[in-house]
């Protein structure tokens, strides 16, 4: 019975078939061995006995030695565990609380009571310990890391809802490590003096000499203020190098540094703007200057396009940012991009099988009157030209023009829709757009699946949506229309047997009459050149006045729409119309050319539901607030005195309260400025 308690009492691992199979085996054979001897010679015999007593005696010792070390062994290893488990919790650096449903603080290790400014926490509310570290336990999901700033350190946050505990771990050194390393990441930089050939061509060496240096001054001061390095690299050129914890310091500037050029030059009767683009790799472990390099040059392109005067900060992968931009852009002095521009036109569309013309939907009479310019470059050079155009998207003003332009079949034919412009292009055929570059706002964006040979002549300043690739872009801010660019192309054309003719002279010269308000804004000299040229080719003016007269429900319509105005800021005006009533686009953009007549508006907004069902914005100002960047905010574009967008999903009065927010945002921004 003592001998079956001490097997009781060993280890479960000695007690195991694998030991007691082998064990049991060599003492039956050590005992049938010892009766054989005795059979053979009884002396053996007695001597083997003894000996296997002996080996039974050392076993029932050796077994009551094994249960006592192995319980002092496994109660001694106990007692470390929960020792060790009690001083990690109490001295490990990993801050825990534990709390119960009604998020009430029940015990904290000492590690994470040195965190709150109160000692005497237990059993009070977490909400009314720390608001913020409440804050972040109801903003995130259980069992998920998450990083956290509280106060004035950075932890990892993880917390257990189901057994109510939070646990914290400060990572505040590796955090601004990472911070650090963020700080000196190294930026790029591409600074252009937009119109530097234009203000000096006329100037003698002494004076260039002074506005060279001058800049150089301006930009040297600049840059070693902010720790910059500047090189100048060729007369109106400059490259930069820079921390992004410098950009940063800029960008919340909002460089100032552009608008003091601007001004300063222009009190000095040598008016010189800059254009600025920046770039920086996003991978921490993967950076290609050359990479960098071509973003930012792409950069300081897009604020060009756009019309300069601004900076584009983009790095890989993120969406531009736009600063500056709040001057409408000088017109050009020379014609040679438009000559260069014409010859590249020329050889391309020699080069095609068909070619495409479109413009954006809901087509306005610039995109009529450009789209047939372009029809005519064309058939001057033997080829075909189709205008694609949705005839259901036409105002009442683009239907009456249409009409005049169905009298001339040869015109009419060549004007089809998306569907049947889908069943003719080809691979080869070349796609040209005018009075647009979004590929979104086209009425068959599907066309450039099929062809990637892409022309874009718009005078709109350039946004971030872009056609990849495209072969010719020719995108002119200062002009006023995109039917003026293209009228400067007809004087280039190599081929001339086949000028303009009447119908078309007209359609573009209505499309330079709407988008300048009769030659109000964004009007310059090239601007009245382009209309010269339209009136001695047979533009009818009487016809355009025709077209362009409203009817009376339409003049109704405004009215009821400025009843609705009211300003929203100083000089900032907005109209909406109802949630349950759809508006046609040219009478919205019609009512927000009529606010900026009224005294003490200087920029107009007019939100109304559009005939797709979309809610539209029409902005117009007068130049010195630019709504170009307003637009963009909500999603639009346009020029710094003519813009839009369209907002889906949305009512009137949402879209409304969204626009207010930007307004009210711009406004602030503009007295910060101004202080």
């Amino acid at each position: 019975m003592k001998l079956k308690e001490k097997l009781k009492n060993l280890p479960p691992f000695v007690r195991s078939d694998q030991i007691k199979v082998p064990a049991t085996f060599l003492l039956a054979s050590m005992v049938i061995f010892t009766v054989l001897t005795f059979v053979a010679n009884w002396m053996i015999g007695i001597a083997l006995l003894f000996i296997l007593l002996l080996i039974l005696w050392l076993l029932n010792y050796s077994s009551d030695y094994l249960v006592e070390e192995t319980n002092r062994y496994i109660s001694d290893l106990s007692y470390r565990i929960k020792k060790g488990e009690q001083e990690a919790l109490i001295q490990m650096p990993i801050g825990i609380l534990l709390f119960n449903q009604e998020k009430e603080i029940q015990w904290t290790n000492p590690y994470l009571l040195k965190y709150f400014e109160k000692k005497d926490i237990l059993g009070r509310k977490i909400k009314d310990v720390d608001e913020e570290l409440y804050q972040w336990m109801e903003k995130y999901e259980t069992n998920e890391i998450t990083k956290v700033v509280w106060g004035e350190r950075t932890f990892e946050m993880i917390i257990q809802e189901n057994i109510g505990v939070l646990y914290l771990m400060d990572i505040t050194q590796y955090a601004n490590i990472e911070v650090k390393y963020e700080n000196e990441r190294v930026v790029f930089g591409n600074i252009i003096i937009d119109n530097y050939d234009e203000a000096v061509q006329s100037m003698n060496d002494r004076k260039r000499s002074n506005v060279n240096n001058y800049i150089t001054n301006q930009l040297t001061n600049w840059a070693n203020i902010n720790n910059i390095y500047l090189k100048r690299v060729e007369d109106d050129r400059f490259i930069a190098l820079l921390t992004k914890k410098t950009l940063e310091r800029l960008e919340k500037s909002k460089f100032e540094i552009v608008d003091q050029i601007r001004e300063r030059t222009y009190k000095q009767n040598f008016p010189l703007t800059l254009s600025m683009g920046f770039s920086y790799t996003m991978s921490p472990t993967q950076v290609k200057w050359k990479d960098i390099a071509q973003l930012a040059q792409a950069n300081v392109d897009l604020a060009l396009a756009r019309g300069g005067d601004q900076v584009v900060v983009r790095a890989e992968n993120e969406d531009a940012r736009f600063y500056g931009g709040k001057v409408n852009p000088m017109e050009k002095r020379t014609r040679i991009r438009a000559r260069m521009i014409s010859q590249a036109l020329e050889e391309l569309i020699v080069n095609a099988d068909k070619v495409f013309v479109m413009g954006h939907t809901y087509p306005d009479m610039d995109v009529l009157g450009s789209s047939l310019g372009i029809r005519r470059i064309v058939q001057m050079n033997n080829k075909e030209a189709w205008v694609v155009m949705d005839m259901e998207q036409l105002s009442n003003d683009m239907l009456r023009m249409m009409e005049v332009v169905d009298k001339d079949s040869n015109i009419s034919r060549h004007i089809i829709d998306p569907e049947h412009a889908q069943e003719m292009i080809t691979s080869d055929s070349l796609i040209i757009l005018v009075d647009v570059h979004r590929p979104s706002m086209l009425p068959a964006p599907e066309l450039m699946k099929v062809s990637n040979k892409v022309v874009i002549i718009d005078h709109h300043r350039r946004g971030q949506e872009f056609p990849e690739n495209p072969v010719l872009v020719y995108i002119e801010p200062y002009a006023s229309s995109a039917s003026e660019l293209i009228t400067e192309l007809f004087e280039y054309q190599s081929n001339d047997v086949d000028t303009i003719n009447k119908i078309e002279a007209t359609t573009m010269l209505a499309g330079i009459i709407v988008d300048t308000r009769n030659f109000s804004l964004r009007t310059g000299s090239r601007t009245f050149d382009a209309a010269s040229y339209l009136q001695s080719n047979g533009a009818d003016t009487i016809l355009i006045q025709k077209s362009l007269k409203e009817d009376l429900e339409t003049f109704l319509t405004r009215s009821h729409l400025l009843e609705t105005m009211e300003f929203v800021t100083p000089g900032m005006a907005v109209v909406r119309g109802e949630d349950d009533r759809k508006y046609d686009t040219v009478v919205a953009a019609q009512t927000a050319d009529t606010m900026l007549s009224m005294e003490g508006v200087e920029a107009s907004f007019v939100v109304t539901k559009r005939n797709d069902g979309r809610i539209g914005i029409s902005a117009r100002s007068l130049g010195q607030i630019n709504v170009q960047t307003i637009m963009e905010k909500l999603g639009g574009g346009g020029h710094l005195s003519n813009a839009a967008t369209q907002i889906e999903n949305c009512s009137v009065t949402e879209a409304t309260e969204k626009l207010m927010r930007v307004l009210k945002n711009e406004e602030e921004s503009m007295e910060g400025e101004r202080k």
